[in-house]
């Protein structure tokens, strides 16, 4: 069983008390919304972390500063975004999400993707099976009027501003494909690019195929994922 299987209770059990923090935002300095409900989970993930692998540094959305993460500087190394998708969080939309990723060296060790008021978790020792075939692309928010209006043709497209259910749609074959032409940070992708590699499905960053590595913090990265 997955370690992160066990870390999937602990959201359970936190999300009563996570959606009454919804009224809580605050701006950061990039304009974007971070909650008590986002600290909350942070401390949990990062708790639960720490009690997990001896050896570990984690990097999180909430506490990241600047530079590159050194991976032989402990045994483990732990990516975590507690919640993917603020701004639907604290407008009180269901699609959220928090993910885990976690290298043993540099060597991908396992990852969570965590839907909490959907009820829905995949991990990547517990990958789904039922499989959809959707015929519909997904696409980032972040695209512009004009990014919109240069979309290929002849397709269903879908915009849902959070990365982990977009990478659960496409993993699930909700969507055909998902893709971000501008640009994410590694939080927002990392757990969902491994379960799709693992999947074995078509898996671009920056426009090279994807097998596993880990992602600076520092920089953010073009990807795009295909069923």
């Amino acid at each position: 069983m997955s370690t992160l299987t066990q870390l999937i209770s602990e959201i359970k059990a936190s999300l009563e008390t996570v959606l009454k923090l919804r009224n809580t935002k605050k701006k950061k300095e990039d304009d974007s919304y971070v909650s008590e409900g986002d600290l909350l989970l942070d401390g949990i993930c990062m708790d639960f972390i720490k009690k997990n692998y001896a050896s570990v540094q984690i990097v999180t959305e909430e506490t990241y500063s600047k530079g590159d993460i050194d991976l032989d500087a402990t045994e483990y190394t732990a990516v975590v975004d507690p919640i993917d998708g603020t701004e639907n969080f604290v407008s009180g939309l269901m699609e959220w999400g928090v993910g885990v990723c976690i290298y043993k060296g540099s060597q991908f060790e396992e990852a969570l993707i965590a839907l909490p008021e959907l009820n829905h978790y995949i991990t990547s020792t517990d990958l789904p099976t039922e499989k959809f075939d959707s015929r519909i692309y997904g696409i980032s928010s972040s695209l512009t009027k004009e990014d919109l209006l240069s979309l290929e043709p002849g397709f269903e497209y879908r915009i849902i501003g959070c990365c982990m259910y977009n990478m659960f749609n496409v993993v699930t074959g909700r969507y055909k494909m998902f893709q971000n032409p501008k640009g994410a940070s590694c939080w927002d992708i990392l757990p969902g690019l491994n379960i799709a590699h693992k999947l074995g499905l078509d898996v671009t960053v920056n426009n090279k195929k994807y097998n596993g590595e880990f992602l600076q913090p520092a920089e953010k990265y073009r990807f795009r994922i295909s069923n």
